[in-house]
């Protein structure tokens, strides 16, 4: 299988970084695996063809592991391709009037803190190669265009990473830097198996909403990672199809 690169996911020991990690590995990706739990990581490397996933420990709230998470892929790949920023939370919940400092804060550094760290990162080893230049994906999320009953950080967050999207897009141009964002709705996966179950509606209603299979996202990720530099996807969004995301509230 011809090399398609080398690539960072966020967030890969489970759920959507999971399924990411695999598609990019199976479609000729090596990839770097980052994630904060070393067996997690592991139990997604066994999964993918020997040799092409690298696990990584790292924490995207620390500025020290951030660095030495693309160190560590500077030293084994000299080069970077993709970064998927994929790492997220929507803990803790709440409206602008219920959630703490601190509750506010942790988000804060998971969802739009982490994204930039890794893009900070990732830019300047993109700038500084031979070829220059890469692509970088952003998570976004449903909750980019429109919020929860009772999400104010996690929607806080995600409308910023929209505003990082446009601004590496932007600062990116000169350098071959492709910047886009993946925003999802209803993946099935650990992190939304409540929607499944029962979500609050804005009328305080609770409903179970439809999901879909996680692995649809992963392969519209490995199709906005396949494009040439010079063509971007800017922003995409996947839901399952009768969500109430059209039509919410």
């Amino acid at each position: 299988m011809a090399n398609r690169g080398v690539a960072v996911v966020t967030g890969a020991g489970s759920g959507l970084g999971r399924h990411i990690t695999l598609a990019l590995a199976q479609a000729g990706w090596h990839v770097a695996a980052a994630g904060r739990r070393l067996a997690t990581l592991e139990s997604t490397a066994a999964l993918a063809p020997a040799g092409s996933v690298l696990p990584v420990v790292a924490d995207v709230t620390d500025a020290d592991s951030v660095a030495s998470l693309f160190a560590t892929v500077a030293d084994r790949y000299g080069r970077l391709d993709l970064l998927v920023n994929n790492a997220g939370t929507g803990a803790p919940p709440g409206a602008v009037d219920e959630v703490p400092l601190e509750g506010w804060q942790s988000v804060v550094a998971v969802n739009l803190t982490g994204s930039f760290l890794c893009a900070h990162h990732a830019v300047r080893m993109m700038k500084a190669q031979d070829p220059q230049g890469g692509r970088i994906i952003n998570n976004g999320s449903i909750s980019a265009h429109t919020p929860r009953p009772g999400s104010v950080g996690y929607t806080a967050t995600k409308h910023a990473i929209t505003g990082l999207t446009k601004s590496i897009s932007l600062d990116g141009r000169p350098y071959n830097i492709a910047c886009g964002q993946i925003d999802i709705g209803n993946a099935a996966t650990e992190m939304t198996q409540w929607i499944a179950a029962g979500a609050v509606q804005a009328d305080g209603s609770i409903m179970a909403e439809p999901t879909f299979d996680p692995r649809h996202a992963a392969e519209a990720v490995l199709f906005m990672a396949g494009l040439p530099l010079d063509a971007n996807v800017q922003f995409l969004t996947i839901t399952a199809t009768t969500m109430p995301f059209i039509g919410r509230g």
